[in-house]
């Protein structure tokens, strides 16, 4: 068995070959425009297992390499530190250390998401880009009339809206510049109205399990249909969870903690590791229960008082996240508790 470990860059990709005597057979540096090039390299190998960090556009070569390869590893290049850590940093080392750690079986490895799962994902962090671009516009339409006296807090309603912007006595340029907003505006809301469909069409045909989940998350009292679309793409299956708090750690919300010369351990700022937007919606799902749920505020106030309102509203989500991984553990309804 040989053993591969693969340094993949944006335009060029560095191999480093070993026996299972963990001998460097062979180092080659290939370019990413030339896949054919690296099968055929690859191939004088079999068989083999190969390795790879799990970092941004990495997906085209795994599904390249699939058919070749006895096993592919995906390495979390968190957990791989000594690479980023080394003094001396090439490709060729960084290959290198990679297959010496996989013919060794040392290598930290990364949740390979499915093929489902990974359409999921683009489809609600679209659903999230479109929102956050029109959310853009708004504020720059209301910036513009707020400078004639002139912006509404119903403005983008159905009373006002384009017909009342049009009698608002704007310069030539103020008219021009509101006129193509308004344009980019609707244009995102048409897309957004796309997406919606094709969100509903594609929940449609999930698996029972999907399913289940879904129908498990909405029984969270003001958690809507955006943060259980997004719940049910990021964390995937929870099983692949040993516990609550590794859920947590990979929405980022588990604070980090320097302890030296066995003194007691500090807590840091959270991490922000992981799924930046399964936390961006556990967040704003804890503002919604502190403000509607005498039992989720009183957690929030308790908090508060000792830490302040940053920390206690990350606590408050890390506290949801416990609880989503336990209803999707067990596929177990949400029952509120009466204080």
């Amino acid at each position: 068995m040989n053993y591969v470990g693969a340094d993949l860059h944006k335009k060029s990709i560095t191999f480093c070959v070993m026996d299972q005597d963990r001998k460097v057979l062979s180092r080659k540096t290939l370019y990413c425009v030339e896949p054919h090039q690296i099968t055929a390299y690859l191939e004088s190998f079999r068989p083999f297992e190969i390795v790879v960090e799990a970092t941004a556009s990495y997906l085209w070569f795994v599904d390249l390499i699939q058919p070749l390869a006895r096993r592919v590893v995906l390495a979390n290049p968190i957990k791989l530190r000594i690479i980023a850590e080394s003094t001396k940093k090439t490709d060729r080392l960084d290959a290198q250390i990679l297959a010496e750690f996989l013919a060794r079986d040392m290598i930290p490895e990364a949740h390979q998401s499915t093929p489902r799962q990974r359409q999921h994902r683009a489809l609600i962090r679209q659903r999230h880009y479109l929102r956050g671009r029109t959310t853009s516009v708004k504020n720059k339409i209301r910036r513009i009339l707020s400078d004639y006296n002139a912006d509404r807090k119903d403005l983008f309603s159905a009373q006002r809206g384009l017909t009342y912007i049009q009698q608002v006595p704007l310069s030539d340029a103020d008219r021009f510049v509101i006129d193509q907003l308004w344009a980019e505006y609707l244009y995102h809301d048409r897309q957004i109205g796309e997406l919606r469909a094709r969100i509903k069409a594609f929940a449609a045909q999930a698996p029972a399990r999907e399913k289940e989940a879904r129908e498990v998350l909405k029984t969270i009292p003001y958690v809507g249909p955006v943060t259980i679309e997004v719940v049910v793409s990021e964390l995937g299956d929870v099983q692949r969870f040993p516990n609550a708090k590794a859920a947590s750690a990979y929405s980022g919300l588990v604070p980090r903690v320097r302890q030296t010369g066995g003194k007691k351990s500090k807590e840091l700022s959270i991490t922000k590791q992981g799924s930046g937007m399964l936390r961006w919606a556990l967040v704003e799902s804890a503002w919604r229960l502190v403000g509607h749920s005498q039992r989720w505020a009183q957690v929030y106030q308790r908090i508060k008082k000792h830490s302040g309102a940053k920390r206690a509203i990350v606590a408050v989500a890390r506290k949801l996240m416990c609880v989503i991984y336990a209803m999707l553990k067990t596929m177990t309804p949400y029952k509120v508790i009466t204080p």
